[in-house]
């Protein structure tokens, strides 16, 4: 056994015997073993062993709880308490665990006020903000001063007027975009089954032979090839025919565009705007 360590159960009844005194309440020697170790350095031998010292003594009592013995300090060197202490007691015990929680509330408070405050901006930063904001609000009061000035308002007839036409074009160019792209896909099974079912491919879908035949003309002006060369050329099979497999208008439509030099709203990321 080290020095320290001897030094430490030599005065181990004294400490374990204060130590009872001041809690006064029943330990067993695992308990005061683990309460006194880190501060006293005293093994759990010693420990024992002073603890049984004591109760030989007379000077602390002993108990067997099964197979555990307790210890507590000797109620007789305490003075008798009365009822009415008791009620002091209890009453003060009451009245501290209000204001613990009292406590703890404020203190809950406070924390939630030192969060709110940190996540606040600074006083240098605040005075940023402010004269950013200062710096806008005076651009847009030249704006507003300069719209009053203008001369040249839009009314809201105008404004309507103008919103009616861009509904307008845009109706209209859907229609011409989906004329388009079945009319080609028609003329394209046509030329594919000769100019019998010609009129028929061409009539379906709403459309007559002469619109048709306009639009396949405007897109093949200036092609050096014949109509039948260009339309079999990049053309896959007849959806209207039996016995091949259907298809979408769209993807129909895989004519040499490079050669005529067709363009369409794909080839340049143009999309209809919404309605």
């Amino acid at each position: 056994m080290s020095k320290g360590r001897a030094e430490a159960a030599a005065g181990a009844p004294g400490i374990l015997l204060r130590y009872l005194q001041e809690q006064n309440r029943p330990y067993s020697a695992q308990d005061v073993f683990g309460n006194l170790q880190r501060e006293h350095g005293l093994g759990k031998a010693a420990v024992v062993k002073a603890l049984e010292q004591l109760a030989q003594q007379g000077k602390i009592k002993e108990k067997m709880y099964g197979k555990q013995k307790i210890y507590f300090a000797d109620q007789d060197q305490f003075a008798t308490v009365s009822d009415a202490d008791l009620q002091g007691l209890d009453a003060k015990i009451v009245a501290l665990t209000a204001k613990v929680q009292s406590l703890q509330q404020s203190c809950r408070h406070m924390e939630a006020e030192l969060k709110e405050l940190t996540s606040a901006l600074t006083t240098p930063e605040m005075q940023k903000e402010i004269q950013e904001l200062k710096k806008e609000c005076a651009a847009y009061r030249e704006r507003l001063k300069n719209i009053k000035a203008a001369s040249n308002h839009v009314t809201p007839e105008e404004k309507e007027q103008v919103y009616r036409e861009r509904q307008k074009y845009c109706k209209e160019w859907r229609k011409r975009k989906r004329m388009v792209s079945i009319t080609a896909t028609r003329e394209t099974a046509a030329q594919q089954h000769g100019p019998a079912r010609r009129c028929s491919h061409l009539k379906r879908g709403g459309f007559v032979s002469c619109q048709a035949t306009e639009l396949s003309d405007a897109i093949l002006e200036g092609y050096p090839k014949s109509k039948k060369q260009f339309f079999v050329s990049g053309s896959p099979s007849c959806p209207c025919s039996p016995g091949c497999s259907p298809r979408r208008a769209h993807s129909l439509v895989s004519l040499p565009q490079e050669e005529v030099g067709i363009e369409t709203d794909e080839d340049y990321n143009v999309k209809l705007p919404d309605p």
